[in-house]
């Protein structure tokens, strides 16, 4: 129980603090948006913790929890697919991350951890599609 509360008022603050920084973002010249899409191998096991994570990414501002790939083989980690509009230091963000899976279980912290190897890219945007059938709210040109 009062790790939920801990949690819960740890997670308030990053929301805050994630909300003030887009904020100052979008009244600057230069936003800092260099979105990235990061492969991130979860330490967290059980569907609740995957739950509570995946959801903690959702609601902090600037980034998003797109999706779960399951693992492949026994020994294999799942991968959280997740979106970061500031990802101009991917391996800041991946830190920030396993922060946050950490705080979500303190017990995933003696499980060996290293950002450099996470895989991620840079979001890209692949264009309107090429169907003349597709309606006007659906395109990007």
């Amino acid at each position: 129980m009062l790790h939920a509360i801990t949690y819960t008022f740890w997670i308030i603050k990053e929301i805050f603090v994630a909300g003030w920084a887009a904020v100052a973002a979008a009244f600057k010249p230069n936003t800092g948006l260099e979105s990235v899409i990061i492969y991130y191998p979860l330490r967290l096991t059980t569907e609740w913790e995957i739950f509570w994570f995946s959801t903690s990414i959702t609601v902090t501002p600037g980034t998003l929890s797109v999706g779960l790939r399951h693992r492949t083989e026994d020994d294999a980690a799942e991968v959280l697919i997740v979106q970061a509009a500031f990802g101009s230091d991917p391996i800041d963000v991946i830190e920030g991350l396993a922060d946050m899976e950490e705080h979500v279980n303190p017990k995933v912290k003696d499980i060996p951890f290293d950002a450099a190897s996470v895989a991620w890219e840079p979001y890209r945007d692949l264009g309107a599609p090429k169907a003349a059938h597709v309606p006007p709210a659906e395109r990007m040109d």
